[in-house]
């Protein structure tokens, strides 16, 4: 059974915890200090996925390409963005502002990759209540149903859902259409 690869791009505003998300997932790590990805920074991990085109088990390698979450980096995100199977759409539950921004960044994305699957991450949950969470999850799922995979609530910190977003983007890039 051969390997395959594919790419996948972690977007969004600076600081909502896209690096760690990844940490988290690929090195099973976390750390409370902050380091600002400049450019792009390309991690890989293997997974197994299972029950793919009628086959037991599928190896694939992910790329998984964390973006660099300034404002002035737009000019050469579709760039890195292109040969992209899915994005990571991140937002910071604690932060509103980076949940108004997660159109434009589905925008972005969907306009270089229009057949590209997206999933939603509302991130740091451990940082809000439960009733700031329940609009904001009710704020994110109304944007962009029809681009959207799914909306999850995820915290790099404690590990919740970290795995699941990144298997659910994994299996829906290496499904056939």
């Amino acid at each position: 059974m051969s390997i395959i690869s594919k790419k996948m791009c972690m977007v969004g505003d600076f600081g909502v915890g896209k690096t760690s998300l990844i940490r988290r997932f690929v090195d099973r790590q976390f750390s409370d200090q902050y380091l600002s990805t400049v450019g792009v920074k390309i991690s890989r991990k293997s997974v197994e996925l299972l029950g793919i085109r009628q086959q037991e088990k599928q190896d694939v390698q992910l790329l998984i390409w964390d973006l660099e979450g300034q404002t002035k980096f737009k000019s050469i995100a579709p760039s890195y963005l292109k040969g992209s199977g899915g994005a990571l759409v991140v937002a910071d539950v604690s932060r509103p502002e980076t949940i108004e921004n997660i159109a434009d960044h589905i925008a972005l994305f969907s306009s270089i990759n229009p057949k590209g699957t997206i999933i939603i991450a509302l991130n740091k949950i451990d940082l809000v209540d439960e009733e700031t969470l329940a609009k904001m999850i009710e704020i994110s799922q109304a944007i962009a149903p029809d681009k959207v995979l799914g909306t999850y609530a995820t915290s790099a910190k404690i590990g919740k859902d970290v795995d699941d977003i990144f298997y659910k983007l994994a299996y829906q890039m290496v499904e056939p259409g």
